[in-house]
C-alpha cells in the first residue's frame, strides 16, 4: 500500500491508461478522481475503484478550457480536503503529414496535449506548494524523442511536455514539489489492437524487447514516480519502450 492515504488526481482517466494507472493507485491505497470528458464512462471507473475499498469521484473535465479546470480542482479538494498526486494524461491524436496537416488540427492537439497539462499543473501547483508536498507525473511519449511520420502536432505536444516537467520540477523543489515523466512507446490498446498481425510483427521489429508493452507498464511506473521511493527524483523523464529509444 505505497499511497496508502493520497489523494491523486487523474485526466483523462476512464479509459485506456489513464484507468490503468487509476485502478494501480488504487490498490496501492490511493483515493482517486477520476476526470474525462466522457462523464458517463467517468463514473464507470468511480464505481470500480470504489469497490477496491477507497474513495472516489468522476468530475466532467475538458482540460483545454480554464474554468472547467479550476472548478475540477475546487471539486476534488471540497471532496478529499487535499492534492497529493496529478497525473496529467489526458490526450488526443489528429495525424497527418505536415503539409495536409491542417491548423485547426495542429491547435486541437496541442490545446488538449500541452496546454491542459499547463491549466492543469498550475492549479496543482497552487495546493502543493500550500502543502508543501506533492507529485506532478505527465505522460509523455517516445515519438518526443523520435518524432514521427504523421504527428507533427502530437510529437511536438509532447515534447512539450517535458519541457514543462522541468522547469516546474526547478521552480518549485524547494516547495516540496516533485516534477516528472513517463515516456511510453508502444503499448498495446485498442489502438494497435485492430491492426493486422503485419503491421504489428513490423512494429515489433523496432523494439529490442519484441513485445508490446501494457498499459499496466506504464502505471507501475506512475506507480513508482508517486511513491516516497521516487523521493529524490525530480525533473526527470522515464522511458518505457521496450529499448526502442534509448
Amino acid at each position: 500500500m505505497r499511497l496508502e492515504g493520497k489523494k491523486a488526481l487523474i485526466t483523462g482517466a476512464a479509459q485506456g491508461i489513464g484507468k490503468s494507472i487509476a485502478l494501480a493507485m488504487a490498490k496501492e491505497g490511493a483515493d482517486i478522481g477520476v476526470t474525462d470528458v466522457n462523464i458517463e464512462s467517468a463514473e464507470k471507473t468511480a464505481q470500480e475503484i470504489m469497490a477496491l475499498g477507497v474513495k472516489s469521484i468522476a468530475l466532467k473535465l475538458d482540460v483545454s478550457k480554464q474554468p472547467e479546470v479550476t472548478g475540477c480542482f475546487e471539486a476534488f479538494v471540497k471532496a478529499f480536503g487535499a492534492l497529493d498526486i496529478l497525473v496529467n494524461n489526458a490526450g488526443i491524436t489528429k495525424d497527418n503529414v505536415l503539409l495536409r496537416m491542417k491548423e485547426e488540427d495542429w491547435d486541437a492537439v496541442m490545446n488538449i496535449n500541452l496546454k491542459g497539462s499547463f491549466l492543469c499543473c498550475k492549479e496543482a501547483v497552487k495546493i502543493m506548494a500550500k502543502q508543501r508536498s506533492g507529485k506532478i507525473i505527465s505522460i509523455s511519449s517516445v515519438v518526443a524523442f523520435m518524432g514521427n511520420p504523421g504527428q507533427a502536432n502530437y510529437s511536438s505536444s509532447k515534447a512539450g511536455l517535458i519541457g514543462l516537467t522541468k522547469t516546474i520540477a526547478k521552480e518549485y523543489a524547494s516547495r516540496g514539489v516533485r516534477a516528472n515523466a513517463v515516456a511510453p512507446g508502444f503499448i498495446q490498446t485498442a489502438m494497435t489492437d485492430v491492426l493486422t498481425d503485419a503491421v504489428k510483427d513490423e512494429m515489433k521489429r523496432a523494439i529490442p524487447l519484441g513485445q508490446f508493452g501494457t498499459p499496466e507498464d506504464v502505471a507501475n511506473a506512475v506507480i513508482f514516480l508517486a511513491s516516497r521511493e521516487s523521493d529524490y527524483i525530480t525533473g526527470q523523464v522515464l522511458h518505457i519502450n521496450g529499448g526502442m529509444y534509448m
